[in-house]
């Protein structure tokens, strides 16, 4: 055991790091002796087991334990650490790297307390430790549900985000533009609500590690007498910064669902929220046109390729044969070429050009920790703050909220 105090009765060891090798960690390292300077010590998997029952564990409030992804074939040694660590009030806080969902679920299942992916986010660890240490205090993943007035009287901004392809990015889109959305201002933060109305394979309670719940599929069925009750108790409280309506617990067919259904519901959420963000299936349904005419600004996912230009295209066509507001829609380029790449930006005009659309708005590729941030359940803001695709997504967020002041003011 390392870092052990040779005066265990003036400086106790309150915490251990338990890993395979804590030297594949040197991040952790740091925050724990940025925490806790001399208090903690480090254990090997094995290691962990053996000194639980020993009377020097009788100080330890918590443990640290990292894994990543060569770890996943001793998921049982995990699940028993925790396990032993509980039985002992030791909270145990999760620290995981490329660790896929399955694996972390089952790990939480087993009692773990908190979960911070690695690379650490900055202050992070910290605020895990500070948060297991006040077991009393709530939490987000609480999950209350929404306490909506009887009266809503605000007239709330929707914007929609709609993938024309599968996997492009708009359910990112969405989930990250209302959390901007909703932390946009520090000291009056305008009221955001998240609905994910793709009822099949809708992902922002994946990407959010909110709960489905049965509730959701009650009140959609019956619309006709939806209240501010009702659609209270269908809401999910996330980090009490916004709330979210997620997906059925089952699929459900999108047809479950008529043009007053949908329509009752973005009322609903209009009259008791300043912005309203929706997250489309990419299926067209007959209830899609009554978004499209409640959406202040539409948001067209594409990315550059073939199967995104085929998709605008014909997507461009069915809305004006109906003679839609096409104008409504903003195309969003994701995974955009960098300012550098000339050959990839004179393709990106040329696509527009040939679509005879035009596309305001290009998103940088996040990479590698868009995925992550989204298999454990955290907007960008919280799992890569600096990400460049945060950093757009933050920018459309203040235009947005910048424009809406001013017509107010204009009002």
């Amino acid at each position: 055991m390392s870092s052990e105090s040779s005066q265990p009765d003036v400086n106790p060891i309150v915490a251990c790091t338990v890993s395979r090798d804590v030297q594949n960690f040197d991040l952790l390292i740091e925050d724990m002796e940025a925490v806790l300077g001399e208090r903690w010590g480090d254990l090997g998997f094995s290691e962990a087991l053996a000194f639980f029952s020993q009377p020097e564990a009788a100080a330890l409030e918590f443990i640290a334990l990292a894994i990543d992804a060569d770890d996943e074939e001793d998921l049982v040694l995990m699940g028993e650490i925790i396990t032993q660590a509980k039985s002992r009030k030791i909270n145990v806080i999760l620290i995981a790297e490329d660790v896929t969902p399955a694996a972390l679920h089952q790990l939480l299942r087993k009692g773990a307390d908190e979960f911070v992916p690695y690379p650490l986010p900055e202050s992070e660890l910290a605020a895990a430790i500070e948060r297991v240490q006040q077991p009393a205090a709530p939490t987000p993943t609480d999950h209350a549900t929404a306490n909506l007035s009887a009266t809503g009287a605000k007239e709330g901004a929707v914007l929609v985000a709609h993938g024309l392809a599968g996997g492009c990015g708009a359910t990112t889109l969405a989930v990250n533009l209302a959390w901007e959305l909703a932390n946009i201002d520090k000291k009056k933060s305008p009221s955001v609500c998240l609905l994910d109305l793709d009822l099949q394979y809708g992902a922002v309670s994946t990407y959010l590690d909110l709960p489905r719940r049965e509730v959701v599929f009650e009140m959609l069925s019956d619309t006709e007498s939806l209240d501010h009750d009702m659609f209270g108790q269908a809401l999910l409280s996330f980090e009490d910064k916004m709330q979210v309506l997620t997906a059925p617990s089952d699929m459900v067919p999108l047809d479950v669902l008529g043009t007053e259904d949908i329509q009752r519901v973005i009322d609903m959420a209009r009259a008791h929220f300043d912005y309203v963000v929706i997250d489309l299936p990419s299926t067209l349904v007959h209830w899609t046109e009554t978004v499209l005419q409640a959406a202040h600004v539409y948001f067209a996912v594409i990315e550059l390729d073939m199967r995104s230009a085929q998709n605008a295209l014909r997507f461009k066509r069915a809305l004006q044969s109906e003679d839609l507001p096409f104008n409504k829609l903003r195309f969003a380029l994701n995974r955009a070429p960098k300012f550098t790449d000339l050959s990839a930006k004179s393709r990106v005009k040329r696509m527009a050009e040939s679509l005879g659309i035009s596309i305001d708005l290009q998103l940088p590729d996040g990479g590698k920790q868009v995925l992550q941030g989204a298999d454990h359940g955290m907007p960008l803001a919280a799992s890569a703050g600096k990400n460049p695709l945060r950093k757009e997504i933050q920018k459309l967020a203040q235009s947005i909220h910048d424009l809406g002041r001013s017509e107010a003011q204009a009002a």
